[in-house]
């Protein structure tokens, strides 16, 4: 079984068995290396309770088609693109829903170098192939065990000094998701105390979902980290490839102002390095890149864009609001135990509390996070939306329109997946942000 409507933007997902099920695996598999002709792949999986199947499955398809497949096991989505980039593979792919609900299945496909395959990028031809008829297979491949965790370990811990790390206390939510697999074995290398939250991996996610971008679901990891009076607290989602981070006040740190506290991590080691930021960020961003003497590139919002502009443009770390950090050491592939790391060396080094740390930001930057609006016509909403505001500022289409005025900007984009509008605004002040955010709001809803 395979719906049509299960290839979105940037990967594959589906609820399954009735729109993805382990045929609809097998089938994507044959597509992706009939597409590709890689000679030798990666497949991984998560924890959701149709994994192991779908894994099988997917391998079956791949090796069918005539792909030497490296079975990872049951691994983050991060460790299949450090495994394609570590061990010079042509491709990968992760069986994974990322932080979906638990009745979702789904993969995420990579070629060589960890580049991801999305529908601007081979997906849409997957999608044609996997949805016709196949040969019998010729002759199948070999499929093989490969244990990626030491090297993973080694090349997550050579992003810090661990000399410089202190005692802290951190509070961790694994949401019963891949990061209760992957970071025990770098907890074993670190001086900390883990406060460890839902660390067994469990598909059926008991507790709550593993997607920490909504707040319910956030309410957890900061109750938590006030009630341990801890030094700060880390959620991760359900593949382990994005964090999100609260600090000891219990006040959730937005993803543009970490990306800016991480940029500055990166630029002390590589001074005048160029960094990726996506359209919707604060101007905390690329202010802070600039007085650290790196060069601030403004992208896209999406993996696949940000991951190409990286190698594009040879920068060292990408940072999306998104919770998606990116680095170029670490296959120019996104990592939530990365980002964890440096914040941890970072609130280590400087000696001061994480809201501390924050506090410029947050007495400088007004940001109303992202609001979203169901519309009916996306593209006449947007041209309202230039007509009305556009003669304050400068205007972009890089992504959406985005108007950038002298003391307030916003980005507005459309949904890749439903009708929908997502209104990213930030002003120089408190009083100014909550206006323009109800102007613009008003004409969106209008």
């Amino acid at each position: 079984m395979i719906d049509p409507k299960v290839f979105k933007a940037y990967d594959i997902r589906g609820v399954y068995p009735s729109e993805l099920d382990e045929d609809g695996a097998y089938a994507v598999a044959r597509a992706y290396v009939e597409q590709f002709e890689p000679r030798r792949i990666a497949v991984g999986r998560d924890m959701r309770v149709s994994a192991p199947a779908m894994a099988e499955a997917t391998m079956e398809g791949a090796a069918d088609a005539g792909a030497e497949v490296l079975d990872l096991g049951l691994v983050g989505t991060e460790m299949v693109y450090f495994a394609v980039g570590h061990l010079s593979l042509d491709g990968g792919i992760a069986v994974t829903a990322s932080h979906n609900p638990k009745q979702y299945t789904g993969m995420k496909i990579v070629r060589r170098g960890a580049l991801p395959v999305g529908g601007e990028s081979g997906l849409l031809e997957i999608r044609e192939r996997a949805l016709g008829n196949f040969q019998p297979p010729a002759e199948r491949a070999l499929i093989r065990k490969e244990d990626i965790w030491p090297a993973y370990v080694d090349r997550v811990c050579s992003f810090i000094d661990v000399a410089r790390i202190r005692p802290l206390k951190i509070v961790l939510d694994a949401a019963n998701g891949m990061a209760g697999a992957m970071l025990p074995p770098v907890l074993e290398r670190l001086p900390v105390e883990a406060v460890r939250c839902f660390f067994e991996p469990d598909g059926t996610f008991p507790n709550h979902e593993p997607n920490p971008l909504l707040p319910e679901n956030r309410d957890f990891i900061v109750q938590k980290t006030l009630e341990e009076g801890a030094d700060f607290g880390v959620a991760f989602d359900g593949d382990g490839d994005r964090c999100f981070f609260v600090d000891d006040s219990g006040e959730f740190v937005p993803g543009d102002f970490a990306t800016a506290l991480l940029a500055e991590s990166i630029l002390a080691r590589e001074p005048g390095a160029k960094v990726i930021y996506d359209v919707r960020a604060s101007w905390a961003v690329p202010d802070t890149i600039e007085r650290a003497g790196g060069t601030a590139l403004v992208n896209r919002v999406g993996h696949a864009y940000i991951k190409h502009r990286m190698r594009e443009e040879g920068a060292a770390f990408g940072g999306e609001v998104s919770g998606h950090y990116y680095f170029r050491d670490f296959s120019q592939a996104d990592s939530g135990v990365v980002p964890f790391l440096l914040m941890l060396e970072l609130v280590s080094t400087r000696g001061e509390k994480l809201s501390e740390i924050l506090r410029p930001f947050r007495e400088r930057y007004f940001i109303t996070g992202e609001l979203n609006t169901p519309v009916a016509d996306v593209a006449l909403k947007l041209q309202e939306l230039k007509e009305r505001f556009g003669p304050e500022g400068r205007v972009s289409h890089l992504d959406g329109i985005s108007i950038e005025a002298d003391d307030w900007h916003l980005n507005v984009r459309p949904s890749n997946t439903e009708p929908l509008l997502r209104l990213n605004l930030e002003a120089r002040t408190p009083e100014l942000m909550e206006r323009r955010r109800d102007e613009v709001l008003a004409l969106i809803r209008a």
